[in-house]
């Protein structure tokens, strides 16, 4: 029998995935730290969540790799994917809604092979720039950042795509891409033959981004099935604080429209916000910005999860001494439980065996019921 996981809406997981080891240059492993001192955690908590800080895994920095040109750092980029995994999986498994603080976007890989130990069909909102739809024979600089929805579709470097022993992690159709103003002519090649959906920054803009984001989210079947969601901030016009920033795109009021509908869904599984590089932020302005929009929107996410779980009428109907609003008892152990993990710890995934459960068994959605989904452009960022 696989274990169910009872959601928590008002906690939150906090993990750090310190690594810039995708990327062309260092500076991104600050992230986490960085958004901690700019007081991430004490904003949420004033939002009204329980916030559990599970710490950071082991740093791991970009260096030059001349024997892999074509896809540099691969074995830096799989420690840190490695590490990760496990603590997605004990995250997921409390009930709290992990969000995951990195320098890299390849990090994806990790979160989603984390949320597939208990979820069969996994979806994907892919907010980003870049599409990071380059393989290692269309990259001109190997970097392993710009061909992270390659590797997460089946595509790419043997050894990352072999990082989930079933690939692909997300079928095409259940991942989508949005607002992705660079496109590499290769990476237009892709995008013209295959399934995966797209919304461009321009299709954000002419749409609306609320309505784009609603479409996003019923085409990757999103309001039935589990999703990840993924902001590379460099996706805001104009944000500085990262290595490729751009002007036009998206703008700040655009993405927060657009974040905002993707974080009320029920079916949110995880977040992920990648490539702050606080090295490019000397005063702060940039991290602000970031702890800024996640609290808005985190905020307004915990508002419509508790509308939705306390109608009027079973509000008054509730027994008294018992709040209607009081999240149902996790079917396993709680983040209370698990001690945060230091700097250069990661959990084991043998940590998660449970008397009834398996490694590799899918578990169903909070009621019980199986998962199923089925997945809708730089090598200058591109890596």
């Amino acid at each position: 029998m696989a274990a169910k996981i009872a959601r928590q809406p008002n906690k939150i997981a906090l993990l750090g995935s310190p690594t810039s080891a995708a990327a062309m240059s260092a500076g991104h492993e600050g992230a986490p730290g960085a958004l901690r001192s700019a007081g991430l955690v004490d904003r949420l908590r004033s939002a009204g969540y329980e916030v559990t800080d599970l710490g950071d895994d082991p740093v791991q920095l970009f260096q030059i790799d001349e024997e892999s040109p074509r896809a540099r750092n691969v074995a830096r980029v799989i420690q840190a994917l490695e590490a990760l995994k496990p603590r997605v999986e004990q995250a997921l498994k409390s009930g709290a809604l992990p969000l995951i603080l990195s320098g890299d976007c390849s990090i994806a890989l990790a979160t989603i092979a984390g949320a597939r130990r208990y979820f069969r069909h996994i979806s994907m909102i892919y907010i980003d720039r870049d599409a990071d739809l380059n393989i290692p024979a269309t990259s001109p600089s190997g970097c392993v950042d710009g061909m992270v929805v390659s590797h997460v579709v089946g595509r790419g470097a043997a050894e990352l795509v072999r990082f989930w022993g079933e690939p692909p992690l997300v079928r095409e159709p259940d991942l989508a891409l949005f607002g992705v103003a660079r496109l590499d002519p290769a990476e237009q090649e892709v995008l013209d033959r295959t399934p995966l959906r797209r919304y461009l920054a321009a299709d954000v803009q002419r749409l609306g981004p609320a309505a784009a984001a609603q479409v996003a989210i019923e085409r990757i079947h999103g309001n039935g099935n589990e999703f990840i969601l993924h902001l590379d901030v460099d996706v805001i016009d104009g944000f500085e604080a990262t290595n490729y920033p751009g002007q036009g795109g998206l703008t700040l009021d655009q993405v927060r429209e657009a974040l905002a509908v993707f974080a009320k869904q029920k079916h949110l599984a995880a977040i992920e916000v990648t490539a702050y590089n606080p090295a490019k932020d000397p005063d702060g302005k940039g991290a602000k910005l970031i702890v800024d929009l996640l609290t808005e929107v985190l905020g307004e996410r915990l508002k419509t999860l508790k509308a939705a779980a306390v109608p009027a009428d079973v509000a008054s109907a509730a027994p008294a001494g018992v709040s209607a609003e009081s999240p149902a008892p996790a079917a396993s152990s709680s983040l209370a439980q698990v001690p945060a993990v230091a700097p250069g710890q990661a959990w084991s995934s043998d940590m998660l065996e449970t008397e009834n459960e398996s490694p590799g068994s899918d578990a169903g959605t909070p009621d019980g019921e199986s998962t199923q989904t089925g997945v809708e452009s730089d090598d200058t960022h591109s890596h």
